[in-house]
């Protein structure tokens, strides 16, 4: 049985069909729900197995981005994301999901508490503006479920506010719990994130929060140079989401 996932849109965010589709190929079920649904009937997380908060512009950027919509997240669904993590299942939040994950208290998930802040943020790039280009990640640890078997990404952003900034003692943390997921190969950082830090999970290696897009990596056509280049017909960023699959099997 294909495990469900539900793909969260609205509010701005416009990754969703792209998200579904990498999601599809790797043999998922999806269903797209409104993200103010999901907050006003939390119980419907029940019915699904792997939760995707895709990017996309939440609110424009317009309220700091992902900030507000986590802070709504941790206030009216906290016992419902927890249970749901606790149940062995699976969450992605990528760009301004990952950014929701954040300020929701899901990332990183200290001690297993997804309901309260863990020091972590993410806010605007050192260059001051929004950046839309490819770049190479390098897999750190060996915790995290969706990026099993995976030594390197190549992947594109788009964020503005994409720099990874921990608080006092976290970045300490998430190094000793085999956190930090994804780094920017070296010279290749686009934001002034801390230590490079492109992903982390959580301490069950369930939850994932990435930058860059691995949903826009689907097939080769969607590589900058696929004309140039032999590459396979599978984009690399599908091996995230086979993975996620994977763990149901």
């Amino acid at each position: 049985m294909n495990p469900k996932v539900m793909v969260l849109y609205g509010e701005g965010l416009n990754c969703d069909k792209e998200t579904e589709h990498a999601l599809r190929v790797s043999g998922a079920d999806t269903e797209k729900v409104n993200i103010r649904q999901m907050i006003e009937n939390p119980g419907m997380l029940k019915d699904y197995q792997i939760l995707a908060f895709v990017g996309g512009f939440l609110h424009g950027d317009a309220l700091g981005a992902g900030r507000y919509m986590g802070a709504t997240i941790r206030k009216k669904m906290p016992e419902e994301i927890q249970r749901f993590i606790e149940s062995d299942k699976l969450v992605i939040g990528i760009c301004n999901g990952f950014q929701v994950l954040a300020h929701a208290g899901i990332l990183p998930g200290f001690d297993g508490d997804y309901t309260k802040n863990g020091g972590v943020t993410l806010t605007y790039n050192d260059i001051g503006r929004f950046r839309d280009q490819w770049f190479n990640l390098n897999a750190e640890g060996k915790k995290c479920i969706w990026t099993e078997g995976i030594d390197s990404l190549y992947l594109p952003i788009r964020h503005a506010e994409g720099k990874f900034v921990p608080g006092e003692g976290v970045l300490e943390k998430l190094y000793e719990q085999d956190l930090v997921v994804f780094k920017y190969a070296p010279g290749e950082n686009p934001n002034g994130s801390v230590d490079d830090i492109a992903g982390i999970c959580d301490p069950t290696g369930r939850v994932l929060g990435i930058m860059p897009h691995p949903e826009a990596y689907n097939h080769r056509t969607n590589h900058p140079r696929w004309t140039r280049e032999e590459l396979p017909e599978e984009g690399e960023g599908l091996k995230i989401f086979r993975n996620a699959v994977r763990y149901f099997d």
